[in-house]
């Protein structure tokens, strides 16, 4: 009969076998989740300037424009949307913030009269529920 000490114990820095599998499913999810997101906004009249946009302060999943207006989108997949607006926390809100910094001053090209940070989530049947202007920077 083996005991719960018998068991070899995972050694820091090591993952286990299904935490790997959920982050697979997880990031996949997120990709998919994302161009959803992505062919809709086009569909609308948004054009897509950058997706996954990685700085040294951060990331922002879609990067895109409409008129005069540059919209920073961070998406959220979950199973019910309204758990992922709740997901949005300050920490992750600075982040945004920070990144989209150093995004406008890696391109001065880009013209713009407003900028704004929107959340959209997608839930497991697909359906997009679009947060404008969710983050305000005081």
């Amino acid at each position: 009969m083996r005991t719960i000490t018998d068991k070899k114990p995972i050694q820091q820095g090591q993952v286990s076998f299904a935490r790997k599998v959920r982050g697979y499913v997880a990031y996949n999810d997120g990709l998919s989740a994302e161009e959803t997101v992505k062919v809709s906004c086009m569909q609308e009249g948004w054009t897509i300037l950058l997706q996954r946009a990685r700085t040294r302060r951060g990331e922002i999943d879609i990067v895109m424009r409409k008129d005069n207006l540059i919209c920073f989108v961070e998406v959220k997949k979950r199973k019910i949307g309204r758990e992922a607006a709740e997901c949005l926390l300050p920490a992750q809100q600075r982040r945004l913030f920070r990144a989209a910094e150093c995004l406008l001053a890696q391109h001065p090209e880009w013209y713009y009269e407003e900028l704004r940070f929107d959340l959209i989530t997608v839930d497991e049947k697909k359906e997009i529920v679009w947060i404008k202007d969710i983050i305000r920077q005081m």
